[in-house]
């Protein structure tokens, strides 16, 4: 048996080797065969200081030959080898041959001032009949890219380009812009380090650095840490199918000519490539957003030291009897008048406790321990009846009371407030659970994803907004996670403000006082402060998601604004109804009902028919069911026998008598809510929305809207009037929304389509060069729906004064 090394000598030697010497910028037009072997040698001079590209381009003249020609190029460092024609595999393993091949060689670095350097290429092919080629060796100019200098070039699959970026002294980060007119064909960018060989081809172009594909728009941030030789190489590959981008997918098998055409896939691209921010503007967009929304807790404190001063200068008034009117004394007569003057009524029992008032309630009336507990002892009749009453009398109460044409707060605020405080704080604590373990596995899930971003460098992976992404160690869009701060900021601030309310009530009611114990709507802060958790996790969550958004994890950045709409609206119903609210376990479990579609949707609901029928009829059949509970105050029962009621109701109120409804208003906003909720139901059923979460937050927004609006036209109509610091809560939330939907409609990103896709929507940043139109938006709705939670605070402010049985319920 003859050696390896033997055969590799008996093939040289039987081989003719024909060796010339080329110039750079000439065609040389031969044919190989595989009886011969054509070496061509080259030599260029390459300094320390300058680089030149050197690019080979071989174009195969005859088509028909039964085995490729192989071109070896050997360098003093490095061997690129490549086969014409040029076969690139797309999707489905599919094949495309190129006639037209063009490769750049690398340039290892030099250490010498000077050098000349040899390089030679190898022609041969294993066909028998031979081949013809043309080859071309050329030198390319602008192969050194320079800084905020556009350069345009052309590339195709088979003839890939990449250029080389110098950081300059100074500079420690760049942004790499490639951009097109064309959106296709599909092309790749890619940032790698100098070294052989460079991975240039649709094949191996995702091997090494960072990459993203593009259409039109590509970008890319590039930091000097990141490449130990403060320099790197920017490669523009175009892909050999469209799928990639969002193309169309070919038929296969491809026939003649579309196997012409897929070689026809020319792309004309410029690169530019600009400084990023420096460190001070990192600073000043921290400051900023600090700044922001430390200035609501400056008005805030401000807010509080005007409203001590204001009460200093009462309790001055108080301790002052020379300046105390008739109405501030503590004659019983005087009492009872001014009492009618403000509207509210007291029991003479009320009124002689309070003629014992000191001046160390300043004033306030005080009802004997007595009397409260006789109170409390006569609303036993409607408390929660599972821990206090097992008689079936409490329901005939219930039926009494809730059926009633007319119904004002007194009527459904007859619980015990210790059974209903603590009903509401489980809202708290039941959402600060949540908080936690929802949280924790998401903040790990996202950490995961940077780090896959961080380490395989597919810029795919995760939906930025590149032309204003500001890196920050491992973070890839700092300024995006740090614009959610302000939900952060404000619900803790949301949560301070309710927690002062809830203080200055609780010792009103150790003070015994009238209006905190008999006037105004009850106050219950359990909701306010799960409002205020839910509006802090917000922040955290969208923070989250901007790590790294993308399709997948959408979910976490809706979650907690349906528990933030779902916990408005029962704050909403729970003022006029503090009795019949619904509990915090059913809330939350109709909340994580509305999670679990909302993630069956962003799986399963793109141009899913079933599942948006499915859908539909649920949507429909739930609005149903709530607008029964709604009208009747939950004095119905859902069994067997509930088709024959529905039957006998219509039968005697609609046939029979023909007679309207008991409840007007609560059936105008019924048939309104209905009428919105079945229009959302049918849009989504025809027009199947790819954004299923954001639909399904637009119908929860609707209702909150239309229930608030409502309950804004009842409250003036039942002559109700809003106090000033509520009018304006409202008036500038409603401005800073408006601003804030103007923002959030941009559109900057959009998961919905591929990458490259989405990246064509990617704009510059808008204020301080590091926030962008998404991170406006994060900034003013964080304060909206603050404002929205102190409208919801402040609202009923007017009624603090006025007795329970003179508050309509609507």
């Amino acid at each position: 048996m003859i050696p390896y090394q033997f055969c590799i000598i008996i093939i040289i030697v039987i081989k003719n080797i024909v060796q010339k010497d080329a110039e750079f910028d000439v065609n040389y037009n031969d044919t190989v065969t595989s009886e011969n072997q054509t070496i061509y040698a080259f030599n260029h001079t390459i300094s320390r200081n300058k680089t030149e590209g050197v690019r080979v381009s071989v174009d195969l003249l005859s088509n028909k030959s039964e085995s490729p020609i192989l071109f070896v190029v050997r360098q003093k460092q490095a061997v690129l080898s490549f086969q014409v024609p040029l076969i690139l595999r797309g999707l489905y393993q599919r094949k495309y041959p190129y006639y037209d091949v063009g490769r750049t060689l690398c340039q290892p670095p030099t250490r010498a001032a000077s050098e000349t350097q040899y390089f030679f290429v190898d022609v041969s092919t294993l066909s028998s009949q031979g081949a013809n080629y043309q080859l071309r060796v050329s030198r390319v100019e602008s192969f050194t890219l320079q800084t905020n200098k556009k350069f345009s070039f052309t590339a195709s699959p088979s003839q890939p380009q990449y250029f080389k970026y110098v950081f300059q002294d100074g500079v420690d980060t760049v942004i790499v812009k490639v951009n097109s007119d064309m959106a296709f064909p599909c092309s790749v960018m890619s940032i790698q380090d100098i070294q052989c060989p460079v991975y240039d081809l649709d094949n191996n172009v995702a091997f090494i650095g960072m990459y993203q594909t593009m259409t039109k728009k590509g970008a890319i941030t590039v930091q000097r840490k990141d490449f130990p030789s403060n320099s790197f190489y920017v490669v523009v590959v175009v892909k050999t199918e469209d799928e990639a981008c969002g193309g169309p997918l070919r038929f296969y098998p491809l026939t003649p000519d579309e196997l012409i055409d897929a070689g026809n896939r020319s792309k004309a691209l410029d690169v530019m490539v600009s400084t990023a921010i420096n460190l001070e503007a990192y600073v000043m967009g921290m400051l900023f957003c600090l700044g922001i929304f430390f200035s609501f807790y400056l008005l805030t404190l401000l807010c509080v030291c005007l409203e001590r001063a204001r009460l200093n200068k009462r309790r001055n008034v108080f301790l002052n009897p020379a300046d105390m009117s008739p109405a501030e004394t503590g004659n019983p007569a005087t009492i009872i008048s001014s009492s009618a003057d403000n509207g509210s009524t007291m029991s003479s029992e009320a009124i002689t406790d309070s003629a014992t008032s000191t001046d160390n309630n300043y004033g306030y009336m005080e009802r004997s321990l007595e009397s409260v507990a006789r109170s409390r002892q006569e609303s036993l009749s409607s408390i929660e009846e599972d821990d206090y009453d097992t008689l079936d009398d409490i329901h005939s109460d219930k039926n009494i009371v809730r059926t009633k044409k007319f119904l004002y707060v007194a009527d459904l605020a007859r619980k015990d407030k210790r059974v209903l405080s603590k009903k509401y704080q489980i809202y708290f604590w039941n959402i600060a659970t949540i908080a936690v373990f929802y949280a924790l596995p998401v903040v790990q899930l996202v950490i995961t994803y940077q780090t896959v971003v961080n380490v395989t460098g597919n810029q795919d992976i995760c939906y930025y907004n590149f032309l204003c992404a500001h890196p920050l160690g491992a973070l890839s869009a700092f300024n995006n996670i740090l614009s959610n701060l302000g939900y952060v900021m404000l619900g803790l601030l949301f949560l301070l403000i309710v927690l002062k309310r809830d203080l200055a009530q609780n010792r009103a009611l150790e003070r015994h006082d009238v209006n905190a114990l008999e006037c105004g709507i009850p106050k219950h802060f359990g909701l306010f402060y799960a409002m205020g958790t839910a509006l802090m996790m917000e922040g955290l969550l969208s923070a989250c998601y901007h790590v790294c958004p993308n399709y997948t994890n959408f979910q976490f950045d809706t979650s907690f604004m349906y528990m933030i709409a779902g916990l408005c609206m029962l704050k909403l119903y729970q003022k006029r109804h503090p009795d019949i609210n619904a509990s915090a376990y059913t809330a939350y479990a109709c909340l994580a009902a509305v999670i679990f579609f909302s993630v069956l949707g962003v799986v399963f609901g793109r141009d899913n028919t079933a599942f948006w029928i499915v859908f539909s009829v649920i949507h429909i059949l739930a609005t149903l069911l709530l607008s029964t509970q709604l009208y009747y105050m939950g004095r119905w029962r859902l069994n067997a026998g509930i088709l024959r009621r529905i039957v006998y109701v219509i039968y005697t109120d609609c046939i029979r008598q023909c007679s309207g409804p008991m409840y007007i208003d609560r059936m105008v906003l019924l048939v309104m809510g209905n009428i919105v909720n079945w229009s959302l139901a049918a849009y989504g059923l025809i027009q199947k929305p790819n954004d299923f979460a954001s639909y399904l937050l637009a119908i929860a927004i609707c209702n909150l809207l239309l229930y608030f609006a409502f309950y804004i036209i009842m409250k003036l109509r039942s002559g109700e009037r809003i106090k000033c610091l509520a009018l304006v809560c409202i008036l500038f939330t409603a401005v800073v929304w408006g601003f804030a939907l103007y923002f959030f409609f941009q559109g900057l990103s959009t998961w919905q389509k591929t990458p490259a896709e989405s990246r064509e929507h990617n704009r510059e940043c808008i204020l301080l060069s590091f926030f962008d139109d998404h991170d406006i938006w994060h900034f003013l709705s964080s304060i909206a729906m603050f404002g929205s939670f102190l409208v919801l605070l402040t609202m009923d402010d007017d009624l603090d004064t006025v007795q329970r049985d003179k508050i309509y319920v609507f």
